[in-house]
């Protein structure tokens, strides 16, 4: 039985690009709500009472149950694909890397690209502007390391893309929009180019 995938979302979060890509390179059909987060949109009674209590995007909407969280987005679309490894330590090894982009990369490449791209850094807080030196450099640190792994290999985990790469690509490919200068990571640069050459890829809006 074919199940209907709907993806709550705002486009210009690389948290919800990750699911869109998962989708297209898996050929899955996913339609999409779309919601305007600097708006308050996922703030109303309405979504915290039906789609997500915590407020929050992106959301997979499977039939008539609601999933947070994009890494496990990714993973319930993955699952049993070859996205996801067979091999029971690079499955964990994939993990790895999904929660370091949650942990490590996210919080602060991403964080960056946000306030300087969407917000803009005239409309910063005091407190915001007093971090952007500390975010600046854990974001070259997280972009460090995973250049330095990626210069010996192709993908992240095993010899073929996994949801590893796909959950680092959306906000790392839009770093430069959060001052990273991609430049200084060309292992990165070639990981970039080679991810973007899948068949059934898309690009983040």
């Amino acid at each position: 039985m074919t199940q209907r995938l709907v993806l709550h979302e705002d486009p210009c979060s690389g948290n919800c690009h990750k699911i869109v890509l998962t989708a297209a390179l898996l050929g899955l059909p996913l339609e999409r709500v779309q919601y305007d987060i600097t708006r308050g949109e996922t703030r109303t009674p309405e979504f915290l009472a039906t789609v997500n209590a915590n407020g929050r995007i992106p959301v997979l909407q499977v039939d008539d149950r609601f999933l947070p969280e994009s890494n496990a987005a990714c993973w319930y679309l993955a699952d049993g694909t070859a996205l996801v490894p067979a091999d029971r330590f690079a499955r964990a090894d994939m993990l790895r890397w999904m929660f370091f982009e949650q942990y490590n990369h996210e919080p602060n490449v991403a964080t960056l690209r946000y306030w300087l791209h969407i917000l803009g850094e005239d409309n910063l807080s005091e407190a915001q502007r007093g971090q952007l030196a500390a975010k600046r450099a854990a974001g070259d640190a997280a972009l460090a390391l995973m250049d330095e792994h990626l210069a010996t290999r192709d993908w992240f985990v095993g010899d073929g893309a996994t949801l590893a790469d796909i959950v680092l690509y959306p906000y790392t490919s839009a770093s430069g929009q959060g001052g990273f200068a991609l430049g200084d990571y060309p292992a990165i640069g070639r990981w970039l180019a080679r991810l973007g050459k899948l068949p059934g890829f898309v690009a983040m809006s």
